[in-house]
């Protein structure tokens, strides 16, 4: 059984010089691959591209201005079912504030939240009311950041997802709502799935709903759902990764732990495979490219596509209350899918801008859709 009494204990994110030196360094002896023809995005990452982020990664970007960003926030270690948990927790001051939780994406990190926390604990502060407020908890999920090491198999999403409801109430909190994208949709779904006591529903900027195989399916798709299939035809050319780490991601990942620009060319998706639609910048793409290098963390957050491949779960509807923000430039919720496997959302929303990294591209829009969700 959970021990629910293990401490809790303060942390700060304290990069050591001679890993900052190492990784100029390294990044000093880069070699890049004979270009593609083009040099453009349609093989993978191109040469032009990073060769002008490790520029500014080299000569522009601050490290250590990054590592105060975060650690304005008070961060936290705990143990839970063996594993050591890091996490982000900001009550606010308002005494009616509901507890969040945000849970954040494959690629990313906790720094995927770290712009929405002030408006989140304190929106008085940010144009917002006393009513509009939360108390924040941002976990890093076993094998990413500083939630290592990993030495133990079967971390599954619904494993997070328990793991996530222990962390909650370690906290004091018996009621409590969740957030994600990407696979922190995923685990927000398996707390819908769970749907423990108090539990006030997630919001998710995706559900992987999918075709079933019977053409029934499709003879009333809308016009956005056509839509959806389109971009997920388009995203299953691209998104190769999803496969090589379902199959072997240890093996993958002995090149992208060896070399930084490895690492920045294996984190495409936040260029969203360089169709021109992110609108993430390049401080942001390479501080979570920076803490993956300086966690050495590419193996152990990328095996979650393999352990999910061998999970053995079978299809179950979430029943908990659930809202889907679609962001224009994202994978697109495909409605007729998504209400077979979830029978209670209750807010659908699409967004003219932003995508996959919506809490990073626009994430004064994502507060507001939480806010008007947990309000109702």
């Amino acid at each position: 059984m959970t021990n629910t009494t293990a401490p809790i204990r303060p942390f700060r994110v304290e990069i050591s010089q001679a890993d900052l030196d190492d990784l100029q360094d390294r990044l000093a002896r880069t070699r890049l691959p004979r270009p593609a023809p083009g040099d453009d995005w349609d093989y993978g990452t191109p040469n032009h591209y990073l060769r002008e982020t490790v520029d500014h990664w080299r000569d522009g970007f601050d490290w250590r201005a990054q590592e105060a960003r975060m650690n304005a926030f008070p961060h936290y270690l705990t143990e839970i079912d063996g594993q050591t948990i890091h996490f982000i927790h900001v009550p606010s001051a308002e005494p009616d504030a509901k507890a969040l939780l945000l849970a954040h994406s494959y690629p990313g990190s906790f720094v995927d939240f770290l712009d929405m926390i002030g408006p989140l604990t304190d929106p008085v502060a940010h144009g917002g009311k006393a009513e509009d407020a939360f108390s924040v908890v941002v976990p890093s999920m076993p094998g990413f950041g500083f939630s290592t090491p990993v030495e133990d198999r079967g971390w599954t999403m619904a494993r997070v997802a328990r793991t996530y409801d222990t962390l909650m109430r370690r906290l004091g909190y018996d009621s409590y709502g969740s957030h994600g994208s990407d696979g922190g949709a995923m685990v927000s779904r398996e707390l819908g799935l769970l749907n423990p006591e108090g539990f006030l529903g997630l919001h998710v900027l995706q559900l992987f709903s999918f075709p079933s195989g019977d053409p029934a399916e499709f003879a009333n798709l809308s016009p956005a759902d056509h839509a959806g299939l389109q971009h997920l035809e388009w995203f299953q050319s691209v998104g190769g990764y999803n496969a090589i780490n379902g199959s072997r991601p240890q093996t993958v990942a002995v090149g992208v732990s060896d070399s930084p620009v490895g690492q920045l060319a294996w984190n495409e998706l936040f260029n969203s495979f360089g169709n021109g639609t992110s609108l993430v910048t390049v401080d942001q793409i390479l501080t979570e490219v920076s803490l993956y290098w300086f966690t050495n963390t590419s193996a152990t957050a990328g095996r979650y596509h393999f352990e999910e491949a061998r999970s053995g779960a079978e299809p179950a509807v979430n029943h908990a209350p659930t809202a889907v923000a679609v962001f224009a430039d994202d994978f697109r919720t495909i409605r007729a899918f998504a209400d077979r496997d979830n029978d209670n959302i209750v807010r659908y929303t699409e967004f003219p801008e932003g995508g996959h990294y919506a809490s990073l591209e626009r994430p004064d829009v994502l507060v507001e859709d939480l806010r008007a969700f947990f309000a109702r």
